[in-house]
Formats: structure tokens, C-alpha cells, sequence
């Protein structure tokens, strides 16, 4: 197996590359930058957004499996971005120039986004509906049928990953953890969330654990990658209050200014878990490693933090 991998700098993407050469997995890297500690001659350098033909490089890459993780993550910006729709259009030249070398089986980062928010909150691939209610989710809904249509076109397997709520090391300081964190600490002002609300939180070294089993059992259709235990954010603040030595109630005396959402949002993993993958990191040892990584960061740094 050989992997071609985009958005290997990113957030999802650092974990991936870890997980797949921890286990042995040749990887090459696709996109802009290169990812730090990746070998140059492991990195092809190129912007999905900015190429209109990327057959040479995926002919160059001589990959037999394609791992796409690379789409538009500003954080407070993505939902409504119209880079989404050139992310459908780059997305589908990739999968197109990677099945016409040869490629033979693709795995693609989809969203809960694309799930009805309306029902039950409690996501099932082939029960509950397809209703995005933002750009985002229709540009990764519609992305999903045209790569699916391309790969059963070149006789390719295509698995798409559903993800919901990952956290961890590299994660974006302006997501709702990282504030958090902040704002227990001090470092930013408190702000209010909706304590009541329940979301299924998952450790990126987790989410990485479920694209390799999709990668290595070669699994075709949809599946979730969460953790199917939902948890309300007023539970989320007090643990994290609890391993901070903090005072949780600065954030929950206040009133939420966010969008409520829905009351939950979660998903069921029974297709992921048949597959033999487990989550490995318990939602507690997860905001351990996160806050650990948060520290070291900081420290690089030299003392700057969210906020200054």
C-alpha cells in the first residue's frame, strides 16, 4: 500500500500522516506545505485549487490509495465560504486524475454536516436523512455523489467519512475548546455556551484510527467516525474546569450568544466498529493530551498565549 494524502499539515491531516508511518504505511504528501518532519522527496508540492490538471502528480505519486482530507476550515468562515464549491470541483479532479493511474481505493473527509439537523439528533448512515443547512454541507454532500460516481466509473472503492466534532493537538485556538481552555485560565474574556446542548466529541488520533481501518479493510459507502457517546457542554466545561484547577462557573453563569443548534447532534459508529476499529483515547485522557500539547505550544513559543 502506498497512501496519497491531502492536507497532511493540517489539523485531521498531522494525525493522519502520524497514524499511517507509525504503522508502516508509505505516505506522500499532497498540497501547499510540507508537513514538518516529512522527507522532501515524500511531498508534492501543488495547489488543489489553483491546478486545473493534477494528473502528472498523481501519476507521479504513484500511490494505490488516496486519503482527501484537504477542504476550507477557517474557523467562523467555512459554513458560508464559496471556496466550498471550488473544493467540489477540486476534490472531483483529484479522485477523476488519481482513478484514471490507477488508484484503487479512495477515502474522503465528509462532515455531520451533511445530516438533517432536525430529527432526533442521532445519526444513522443509511437511516437518517441527507438535509445540509449550510454551503458547507451541501458542497461535501454533493462532492460525495460525483467522487462516488467516479470511483464505481474506474471500478474503484470509495469510503466516505462522516466526521464529528474531532479535538486535539494543532487544533485551531479560535474552535470552542481551545477557547474554553482560555477562558477557564483566565487568558480571554468568559463567554457563555449551550450548556444543555449534547455533541459527540472525538480525538483526532482517533478519527486518523477510523480512515486507516476504512483505508486498510478497503470499505466502500458512508460511514461516521465519532464516538457515538454525546455529551452535553456544560458536562464539557466542568471536566474541563476539573483538570484545569478552574472555576467553570465564569462560563456557565453566562448566557450563550452562539446560535443554539440542535438540542443534540451525535452519531451511531456501528459500520466503523464492525470494521474492528475502537476509540482508543477516553474523552478525558483526550483533553489531557490536548492541554498537554496546548502547554508545549505555548512554551515554543515563548510564553505567548490566545489572547495577547
Amino acid at each position: 500500500m502506498r497512501v496519497l494524502l491531502t492536507g497532511a499539515s493540517g489539523f485531521l491531516g498531522q494525525a493522519t500522516l502520524y497514524a499511517l508511518r507509525r504503522r508502516g504505511i508509505e505516505v506522500v504528501a499532497l498540497g501547499r506545505t510540507r508537513p514538518r518532519d516529512l522527507a522532501g522527496a515524500d511531498f508534492v508540492a501543488v495547489d488543489l485549487l489553483a491546478t486545473p490538471d493534477v494528473a502528472q502528480f498523481t501519476r507521479a505519486a504513484g500511490a494505490t490509495h488516496l486519503v482527501h482530507l484537504a477542504w476550507v476550515t477557517q474557523h467562523g468562515e467555512y459554513a458560508d465560504s464559496l471556496l466550498n464549491l471550488r473544493w467540489v470541483d477540486a476534490t472531483t479532479r483529484l479522485v477523476e486524475a488519481f482513478c484514471a493511474a490507477g488508484g484503487r481505493h479512495v477515502v474522503v473527509a465528509g462532515s455531520c454536516a451533511e445530516y438533517d439537523w432536525q430529527g432526533q439528533g442521532y445519526c444513522r448512515e443509511d437511516a437518517t436523512p441527507l438535509c445540509p443547512a449550510t454551503l458547507y454541507g451541501v458542497a461535501k454532500d454533493a462532492t460525495r455523489r460525483l467522487v462516488m460516481g467516479l470511483c464505481a466509473h474506474y471500478g474503484a472503492r470509495c469510503a466516505w467519512a462522516r466526521v464529528f466534532f474531532p479535538f486535539g493537538a494543532g487544533e485551531a485556538r479560535e474552535r470552542l475548546l481551545p477557547q474554553l481552555v482560555g477562558a477557564l485560565q483566565g487568558r480571554i474574556r468568559p463567554f457563555g455556551v449551550n450548556a444543555q446542548a449534547q455533541r459527540d466529541f472525538l480525538h483526532a488520533d482517533d478519527v486518523a484510527g477510523g480512515l486507516l481501518a476504512l483505508l486498510q479493510s478497503d470499505a466502500a459507502g458512508s460511514y461516521n467516525i465519532c464516538s457515538a457517546q454525546p455529551l452535553a457542554i456544560g458536562d464539557l466545561v466542568r471536566l474541563l474546569a476539573q483538570l484545569l484547577d478552574a472555576d467553570p462557573r465564569p462560563v456557565l453563569d453566562l448566557p450563550s450568544l452562539r446560535p443554539a443548534g440542535p438540542p443534540m447532534l451525535a452519531g451511531e459508529n456501528l459500520k466503523l466498529t464492525g470494521l474492528g476499529w475502537r476509540p482508543e483515547c477516553t474523552l478525558e485522557r483526550g483533553l489531557q493530551r490536548m492541554l498537554s500539547d496546548m502547554a508545549a505550544r505555548t512554551s515554543d513559543h515563548g510564553g505567548a498565549v490566545d489572547g495577547d
